[in-house]
């Protein structure tokens, strides 16, 4: 009777997951479809590498912290193993004592789990969700336990194995195993953020990994997965195609199948610069509001860390909206009724969260002056300026989603669609459209600084070669920046210049034949003055011979290298640092240590769009070995960098916070003892010296790496002359 009563059990739950994996795809097909439609051996090919995704790509993340890692496994691997098992053996009847020993392993792997991630519910770290999460452990200990004695039966002599599965306490094991699978399945068909159980997470994480949206990011038998980190270009020559993401459905639908796959452990929320900055961004708060945009609802049910900040409107509850509605509202007050557009089932307006009330449900608004709204908005517009784009959250994120594309994807609508950029933003793109560059200066003032370098102009050079018949391409095109247009930068350019004479690298610039290269308009998300500035520079490097171009810039380095060559722009880029250690490597430059003896110990600050971005860790540290200097690692370091703030426009949108980004991270260059932190990003070194040191410390020094490499050159005589005119100012000269 008990096995009957089970096994009705184990067909209902599957029936429910059934039910909510469809309403699911639903929900996910509310997105924007893809270019090309997929076929069925596309499909099937998908899926069939997500045990390689999983194992390999995930668990890589996962294993960060072991704890979790082996609770996971234990905890997921059991659970799957013995659900499959349980359908085997009760739900088809199929009785083995074989089987049952397989299922009493599996659910005591279970249940060993689910004893570590009861040990981790009864003190959460912060960062974790709590509400429905809290009963997790209860839900998993019931299921593993009852199921472990039950399958006793299957093992044991046949009258003891008939007393546990019969009668009352076989009742209560079945009771028990029921319980556990719908406190599990039942989030399955949950809507919004009404999170119960964990099967929607594994449902929609195992899609999520079979049709991820940027699969070079995962592994296979012949490669390792490379850091994908380029934004996706807009069709701006589609007449239908949005410009950004206005409302949830905007999302193409691998996205929103992503963000479904959350599972709320809040990495991303404790590693956020934003967030620890007290600014008003909690990336996995963002995401759930994605969720509950995407399924329709409120975030009252939102059981994690808030958006930072006391104001009652980033309170849950106050935020709502549906996959058809505006997700950032242009104004924080609700609008009459008669400005809203009516479709079947809910408002579509720009600005506050209208919902509307069931037909002939009381309360309902019929007066065109009365309010029919229940939320302001969906998200707060400075959340969505207060990223800085360094992409710490998706490193961290074991579910691998990309937080960042959707953030851009969203200032690409307000600032394309609506106009709406904050702080000097505007005066930037403006800036960029006018002048090419977002200081607003004329292009030829880009080489001020260099009045006396005598630097070699790339179109000159190439002119005299091709009249003397030379067909050599230029060995390395220096690609200056935006920094070039700033006194301190100017520092690390002529650091640099120097350093590449001394290695007698054969180099040259474009002059004021280079333009911006577009990385700020993007992030802000002008992504037609990002194309018109792409093209533009693709069209002039199109003109010169040269095998590779070097910048001083992260930023511009992975523009060039990683975006550009979606329009046609292929090149091999070196960030400086890169390019200085493969000079140093091929014995072109001679060092003497000892010059920088008295500079003391060094940090190094790894920039997110050289580290994160681009996988470049090795060769700036390599750099300061070869330098002879002590170097003492920050706790956030690598891969776990903390921004310095100087990404993503945050310095032109200046979303207010509780402290600065950049005195957080000179905080953790203090907590080192170092003198000197060294940089390798105009932003960086901008973000850092502008810091304060508190009252009767000394500021650490901020140096480029090319700096500390032109301090420690040793010349040979032929070319003194050359290196002389770029030999850096001393300290006391610049105060001076």
């Amino acid at each position: 009777m008990n096995d009957t009563i089970l096994s009705v059990l184990i067909f209902t739950a599957l029936a429910l997951a059934a039910i909510g994996a469809v309403k699911r795809i639903g929900l996910w097909r509310q997105g924007r479809a893809d270019a090309t439609s997929m076929s069925m051996g596309e499909l099937i090919a998908s899926l069939a590498k997500v045990p390689r995704r999983y194992g390999v790509d995930l668990h890589h993340v996962v294993a960060r912290d072991r704890y979790m890692a082996n609770t996971h496994v234990a905890t997921g691997g059991g659970f799957v193993a013995a659900a499959l098992l349980m359908v085997v053996v009760y739900g088809f009847g199929i009785d083995s004592a074989w089987l049952g020993v397989l299922l009493l392993l599996a659910s005591g792997a279970m249940f060993g789990g689910a004893l570590f991630v009861r040990r981790r519910r009864l003190d959460p770290p912060a960062r974790l969700s709590r509400g429905p999460w809290m009963r997790l452990p209860k839900s998993l200990l019931v299921f593993s336990a009852s199921l472990f004695v039950m399958s006793l039966s299957l093992v044991l002599p046949e009258g003891v194995g008939g007393m546990i599965s019969g009668g009352i306490l076989g009742l209560v094991l079945v009771a028990g195993i029921g319980w556990g699978l719908l406190e599990m399945i039942v989030g399955m068909t949950g809507g919004g953020s009404r999170i119960t159980g964990p099967m929607k997470h594994a449902f929609a994480g195992a899609l999520h990994l079979a049709f991820h949206r940027r699969p070079a990011r995962f592994s296979t038998r012949d490669s390792a997965g490379i850091r994908d980190s380029a934004l996706l270009p807009l069709d701006l020559t589609n007449p239908e195609a949005p410009l950004g993401v206005g409302k949830p459905s905007d999302f193409n639908w691998r996205q929103l199948l992503g963000f479904d796959a959350c599972v709320q452990c809040g990495r991303c929320e404790a590693v956020c610069p934003a967030f620890a900055a007290g600014q008003p961004l909690n990336p996995k708060k963002l995401i759930q509001d994605m969720v509950v945009g995407m399924a329709g609802g409120s975030d009252a049910t939102y059981a994690g860390s808030p958006y930072p900040g006391d104001e009652p409107r980033r309170a849950p509850g106050q935020h709502g909206g549906g996959p058809q509605q505006t997700i950032v509202g242009a104004s924080p007050h609700a609008r009459p009724a008669a400005q809203a557009v009516d479709s079947d089932s809910q408002t579509v307006a720009s600005g506050p969260i209208q919902i509307k009330a069931a037909p002939g449900a009381a309360g309902e608004a019929t007066d065109g002056d009365k309010l029919i709204h229940e939320f302001k908005v969906l998200v707060e517009p400075e959340t969505l300026w207060a990223c800085t784009t360094c992409r710490a959250c998706v490193e961290e994120c074991p579910m691998m989603i990309e937080h960042v594309d959707a953030i851009v994807d969203m200032r690409r609508y307000m600032t394309l669609e609506q106009g709406a950029t904050p702080g000097k933003g505007v005066e930037v793109l403006d800036n960029l459209i006018a002048t090419d560059n977002p200081g607003g200066f004329a292009l030829e003032a880009r080489l001020h600084w260099a009045a006396d370098l005598d630097l070699p102009r790339i179109a000159e050079l190439q002119a005299a070669r091709e009249a003397a018949r030379d067909p050599r391409p230029v060995e390395a095109l220096l690609w200056l920046g935006d920094g070039a247009f700033d006194m301190r930068n100017q520092r690390t350019l002529r650091a640099f210049v120097q350093v590449l004479r001394a290695a007698r690298v054969d180099f040259a610039i474009l002059g004021a034949e280079e333009r911006d290269s577009g990385d700020v308009a993007r992030r802000l998300g002008d992504e037609a003055t990002f194309q018109s500035l792409a093209t533009r520079n693709i069209a002039t490097l199109s003109k010169y011979r040269f095998a590779r171009i070097i910048t001083c810039d992260p930023h511009s380095f992975h523009v060039l290298g990683r975006e550009y060559a979606a329009f046609g722009g292929d090149y091999l880029v070196n960030h400086h640092t890169s390019y200085m250690n493969e000079l140093l490597a091929a014995g072109r430059l001679s060092l003497d240590a000892t010059r920088l003896a008295t500079l003391g110990a060094v940090t190094w600050h790894d920039p997110c769009y050289l580290g994160r971005y681009n996988g470049e860790f090795e060769a700036p540290r390599s750099l300061l070995a070869a330098l002879g200097l002590e170097v003492r690692e920050m706790q956030r370091s690598g891969f776990r960098s903390r921004c310095c703030g100087g990404g993503g426009g945050a310095p032109v949108t200046d979303i207010p916070g509780k402290q600065r980004i950049p005195d957080m991270r000179m905080g953790d260059v203090r907590e080192t003892g170092a003198e000197v932190v060294a940089v390798g990003c105009p932003q960086c070194t901008a973000m850092l010296e502008g810091v304060v040191a508190p009252a009767g410390e000394a500021e650490p020094q901020v140096l480029d790496l090319a700096e500390l490499m032109a301090r420690a050159l040793v010349l040979e005589a032929s070319t003194q002359g050359l290196a002389a005119s770029t030999t850096q100012p001393t300290d006391a000269e610049v105060a001076a």
